[in-house]
């Protein structure tokens, strides 16, 4: 079998190992380096971004898996391992939690072993597959292995979506939604302009001239996502002000240019 690592491009920079290095993580090469680099300068403010962004990954899933009741967790583009984990923070709760993540990077599947370290009342599992084609992911075995897709799933959506240009970004959020039942959560983080316009506008034109293009959108566009849906309180806000926890430090705006929300599939 080919080392998913082979298919691996070392020229050019990837948005998952910019994330990497920037958060100061090892997976990564110079490119991505060279990438980060340049966006900092554009943005000092990225990496508290960045970690504002995960933050409400850990936040949303403690939420689900403890406040609601959430067992099942399917995370698109779960991007490379850094601890902890989404496994990690939902089976601390529960431990019979399962959790699916897919991505479609290569060097995310190469380390897919870091993700697997699941409790032994729970399971996880590392899918191949693209954000892009929805039916792949819900039809995939070992989706449909882990997951009871007649009891709820918390669909998590982090950081992602502002890689997926319109028209095809709502039906995209469609799809993934469609086969889940009535009872599972969606929670979703998604680009934005609207604090830092300058700055993060610079990022999102250097992200374009690597080769990944971003899609910044405003409040309106942002809460359109969860079209359908019961959005969970306090709705759509910055990633940092959605139930801030007891030790949550202070952040200033301009530092996170990302909405999050946590919606109910009625």
């Amino acid at each position: 079998m080919r080392n998913p690592a082979d298919r691996t491009d070392t020229t050019r920079a990837h948005a998952a190992r910019v994330y990497d290095y920037i958060l100061g993580g090892e997976d990564h090469y110079p490119v991505d380096a060279e990438a980060g680099d340049a966006m900092c300068r554009h943005w000092p403010a990225l990496p508290v971004h960045m970690r504002e962004n995960r933050r409400f990954m850990h936040r949303a899933g403690d939420f689900l898996a403890r406040e609601k009741g959430v067992r099942q967790f399917l995370d698109i583009g779960a991007g490379l391992p850094t601890s902890p984990n989404l496994h990690e923070v939902v089976q601390g709760v529960a431990p019979e939690s399962r959790v699916v993540y897919v991505d479609n990077d290569p060097i995310v599947l190469a380390h897919a072993d870091a993700l697997l370290d699941s409790s032994p009342e729970g399971a996880t599992a590392y899918v191949d597959a693209d954000i892009r084609d929805p039916d792949a992911v819900s039809r995939n075995p070992r989706v449909r292995e882990l997951l009871d897709l007649d009891q709820p799933v918390g669909l998590m959506v982090i950081g992602v979506i502002h890689f997926i240009r319109p028209p095809e970004d709502l039906p995209l959020v469609r799809r993934l939604l469609e086969p889940l039942p009535s009872g599972s959560y969606l929670a979703m983080t998604i680009g934005t302009g609207d604090f830092a316009p300058e700055e993060v506008g610079r990022v999102a034109e250097e992200y374009e001239r690597q080769n990944m293009p971003m899609v910044l959108r405003d409040l309106p566009t942002a809460t359109s996502f969860f079209d359908g849906m019961h959005l969970v309180e306090p709705g759509v806000t910055q990633a940092h002000k959605w139930r801030p926890g007891a030790g949550q430090q202070d952040v200033d705006d301009r530092d996170v240019a990302m909405y999050g929300a946590v919606a109910y599939k009625p």
